[in-house]
């Protein structure tokens, strides 16, 4: 009997099957791999003239995948913003935001409401869709155990830190035992005063400091684009290098400059690669990692050999 004239469900099974063969390299290759994702908080917010997102399957979704690879020898460390929910928080109290090259000019009212949103709401939704699945996921901030050391980035743009280094003893110990980290991205100062850390920047510099196979961005755009508006002109690979360029000609503007120079910062640095994916479309991370297929944009060094190892 051929394939074509199997039931449904026997059709089901042998494509659930074609599946995990192909994944079966892919989790041979990254199994004890440090793979660090963030999580844009505009992964679940919808763009305007879009459907709603629905959060909570969004979180769920992102969830699995992260338990998934946990259950298969993977260690996943989750990075994670809020600009889209610190945002609308400071429209209700009646606070304008204002952003300079991509950046949140952060004053001390500011501040406190960034830490409220970040370290208070989209970290604690995050570790408990996490820990549905059972004690894995531990929140915690660039404030613990010094984890993300910084300084002002500059004086226009107030309390914004820029990242002086990276201690990454806690989330080592965290991995040891098991366990899922999910960091909010504020740092401190040698003095203790936060600051409010671009998080794509902040998974840029951790997972250089915890020598991650690959960084993973999820954003609500399939990639980096040549021409932002046209999702025609996806750029599948590039080298930081082609990066730097990308950024001085303008292509990456806005929201993607902090994205693409954290991508070429972590390769130049020890990430064997980084990846800028649509984290809206149901596993994402699943479909970069585990199958032949890439969807986004991956960087990596010239010298890197082909392929998505």
């Amino acid at each position: 009997m051929s394939d074509t004239t199997l039931p449904a469900s026997g059709r089901g099974a042998s494509e659930t099957a074609s599946v995990l063969v192909e994944a079966l390299p892919y989790l041979r290759l990254f199994r004890d791999k440090v793979i660090v994702v963030k999580y844009g908080g505009n992964v679940l917010s919808a763009k305007e003239g879009q459907p709603a997102v629905d959060e909570a399957a969004a979180l769920a979704s992102f969830a699995e995948d992260m338990v998934l690879l946990h259950s298969v020898g993977i260690r996943p460390v989750v990075v994670h913003g809020g600009g889209p929910q610190i945002s609308e928080l400071m429209k209700r109290v009646g606070k304008e935001a204002e952003f300079q090259d991509g950046f949140r000019v952060t004053d001390a009212d500011t501040l406190d409401l960034v830490r409220m949103v970040l370290v208070g709401k989209v970290n604690r939704d995050l570790v408990s869709a996490i820990n549905v699945h059972g004690a894995l996921a531990v929140g915690l901030s660039g404030e613990d155990a010094n984890l993300i050391t910084a300084v002002a980035r500059s004086e226009a743009l107030g309390f914004v830190g820029e990242v002086v280094e990276v201690d990454p003893t806690l989330v080592h110990q965290l991995l040891a035992q098991g366990l899922i980290p999910v960091v909010a991205t504020i740092g401190a100062d040698a003095a203790g005063q936060a600051f409010n850390i671009n998080a794509d920047t902040a998974a840029g510099a951790l997972a250089a400091a915890v020598s991650a196979e690959k960084l993973l961005f999820l954003t609500d755009v399939a990639g980096l684009r040549s021409v932002p508006d046209d999702p025609a002109t996806l750029i599948p690979q590039a080298t930081p290098d082609e990066l730097d360029a990308l950024v001085a000609s303008g292509v990456a503007a806005g929201g993607m400059v902090p994205k693409v120079e954290a991508c070429a910062w972590a390769v130049r640095h020890g990430v064997r690669r980084a990846h800028i994916l649509d984290g809206r479309r149901p596993h994402a991370v699943l479909l970069e990692l585990l199958t032949d297929a890439g969807v986004g944009t991956m960087v990596s060094r010239p010298d890197t050999p082909e392929g998505k190892s």
